[in-house]
């Protein structure tokens, strides 16, 4: 059964987008069958992973998977991308509506994403879901559907503020629709050496969160910034540069985690 990994933080700018992409292709170019869910309205995980042309005019998004009734076994819902092993469902500015739909449902409204996934998720060794960064209902959707979630934060001194409310929410999703979902890990972005304050956030975070924290840290990189503009994740964008060598190094600590979770290759 594939693994269902949401990256979520409700903190915008803290490199989530970046860090599932780029997760997700280093994955796949390690020979795992991938599928990436765009679940932010902005698109900018659909639109970092162009690659060098468009998805075409015709294709369906997330919006219609979960507000119109498209199917994920319906050809132009997964899209194959230019990457290696990589899928994906993109998203588009219909989205934005998406909340105001679901939130008049009477029923099931949380468990959209999960029911459209279950007759795919077994074609996929890993799916990723990009969330908005926001704790509305997309994001409960993919929370709910997942296995486990990812924490990306940021090194600079808001990294805490409102993390105690999405670890609030995981609880209630927890407790309430999906008792099987954990933390995944929590991974520091944005990190320079050249600041006391970036070094103490770190360790705050780490003492809030111990094991769960990874021990490969992001560090701020201009070809990290540069690399959605050309439709590529940075470890194709440039695969010699720190922020691509700091995601090969996460991507090894990750599946090394998941040895279990997949038959390891």
């Amino acid at each position: 059964m594939g693994k269902i990994v949401t990256f979520t933080n409700q903190k915008g700018g803290v490199g989530k987008t970046t860090s599932c992409v780029n997760v997700a292709c280093c994955v796949a170019l390690n020979g795992y069958k991938v599928m990436v869910i765009d679940m932010d309205p902005q698109g900018n995980a659909t639109s970092s992973l162009r690659g060098n042309g468009e998805f075409g005019k015709h294709v369906k998004s997330i919006y219609d998977v979960l507000c119109s009734n498209a199917k994920t076994t319906d050809k132009n819902v997964i899209l194959k991308t230019e990457f290696q092993n990589l899928y994906i469902i993109p998203s588009n500015i219909n989205l934005a509506g998406a909340e105001v739909e679901l939130a008049g449902l009477k029923s099931g409204r949380e468990q959209l994403l999960q029911n459209a996934l279950a007759p795919v998720r077994d074609d996929y060794d890993f799916i990723f879901i990009d969330c908005p960064p926001s704790l509305g209902l997309l994001t409960i959707n993919a929370l709910t559907a997942s296995d486990s979630v990812l924490i990306p934060i940021q090194c600079e001194y808001f990294a805490l503020e409102g993390l105690s409310q999405l670890m609030n929410t995981v609880k209630l999703i927890k407790k309430f629709l999906n008792p099987s979902l954990a933390v995944e890990g929590v991974l520091l972005t944005m990190y320079t050496n050249r600041s006391n304050l970036t070094k103490s956030v770190a360790d705050e975070i780490r003492t809030y969160f111990g094991d769960f924290v990874y021990e490969t840290i992001i560090p701020r990189n201009i070809r990290i910034a540069e690399a959605p503009s050309y439709g590529q994740p940075v470890i194709t964008y440039d695969p010699k540069s720190s922020g691509s060598l700091a995601y090969s190094l996460l991507t090894e600590e990750f599946l090394t985690r998941n040895k279990k979770a997949v038959n390891f290759k």
